[in-house]
């Protein structure tokens, strides 16, 4: 008795300690059984499954179930019945027909392959909250003028040679200080041609000088003169530039800007992992023009003739 008891321990032990593996075995095997249930067949025998249904289910959004059921059963029902059945029956018949193989089509269907892999090569990155903190704060030292800037001062000027005539320009921009008068009295007048055609705008000027455009930098007495303005007036007086005299009108003003490191993280990090994402989609394609393409040669590209630019239908017909 006592062999026949440890042997049936023993049997038993054996059993609960294979138990897991094999009951996690017996369980996939029972999902895929449950999921290749054929729910539907559609014109010749073409089989809607329960993983299908299950999958196509899944992908909706809440306000898009609700649609097609109330409950789980009338979902399930109205599901099958009113997205994957007719679904099944379309593409049954665009095969049937080789809609498939129709230039728009096919190059509709090669697209969404494309944008399918494009989105899941970005979504491998791991999107933003991937971002490691200290290639943040990296890119927010390297870049803190993009974060903190001083108040600048639109400022209109126009660049006379004698004080005599800015004080005339200033005289007629005062008794009508439209941006349009401003515009035709710099063209008229201004010496600055790289600024008169744009009625004497220098943009936004930093307190020290500086522009948005190459090159342009504001005279530090101009500067100094509108800076004791408020936006609208003009210098009292003509201002001295150099040699020439300049009538200046402050426009506007945009506020100094200073975001911290935690205001600015997450456009940082968006821009990054989209930089990043970017690339990995550039290195998978790089892989696969190396894997794929061969035998290139661009000589015999200039011999394709392109068409008109107008179309077919705009083309005068021949003189009868």
């Amino acid at each position: 008795m006592r062999g026949a008891g440890a042997l049936r321990l023993a049997a038993f032990l054996a059993a609960a300690l294979a138990s897991p593996s094999s009951t996690r075995a017996d369980d996939a095997r029972a999902s895929v059984a449950r999921r290749d249930r054929v729910v539907a067949r559609v014109g010749d025998g073409s089989p809607v499954t329960v993983g299908e249904l299950e999958d196509r289910i899944a992908e909706l959004a809440p306000f898009q179930r609700a649609r097609y059921g109330s409950t789980p059963e009338a979902l399930r029902r109205g599901a099958l019945a009113d997205l994957l059945v007719p679904e099944t029956i379309l593409v049954r018949a665009a095969r049937a027909g080789h809609l498939d193989e129709q230039p728009a089509a096919a190059y509709a269907i090669e697209r969404a392959r494309s944008d399918a892999t494009i989105r899941a090569v970005r979504a491998a990155t791991g999107g933003p909250a991937s971002i490691p903190i200290d290639d943040v704060r990296a890119y927010y030292e390297a870049h803190r003028p993009l974060f903190e800037s001083p108040e600048r001062v639109a400022i209109w000027r126009i660049l006379c040679a004698t004080r005599e005539e800015a004080q005339s320009v200033l005289d007629a921009a005062k008794a009508d200080p439209t941006p349009k008068k401003f515009e035709a009295l710099a063209r008229e007048h201004s010496l600055d041609k790289g600024t008169s055609l744009r009625g004497g705008s220098l943009g936004f000027v930093a307190p020290d000088g500086t522009t948005a455009e190459p090159g342009l930098r504001a005279d530090p007495a101009v500067v100094l003169a509108v800076q004791r303005l408020r936006d609208g007036d003009f210098a009292p007086s003509p201002v001295a530039e150099g040699s020439a005299f300049a009538v200046a009108w402050r426009r506007g003003t945009l506020a100094a800007v200073h975001r911290t490191l935690v205001e600015a993280e997450p456009q940082i990090r968006h821009f990054l992992w989209d930089t990043r994402s970017k690339q990995a989609v550039q290195d998978l394609v790089s892989r696969l023009r190396a894997a794929n393409v061969r035998d290139f040669d661009a000589k015999p590209l200039d011999s394709i003739e392109l068409p008109d630019r107008a179309g077919p239908s705009d083309r005068a017909g021949p003189s009868d």
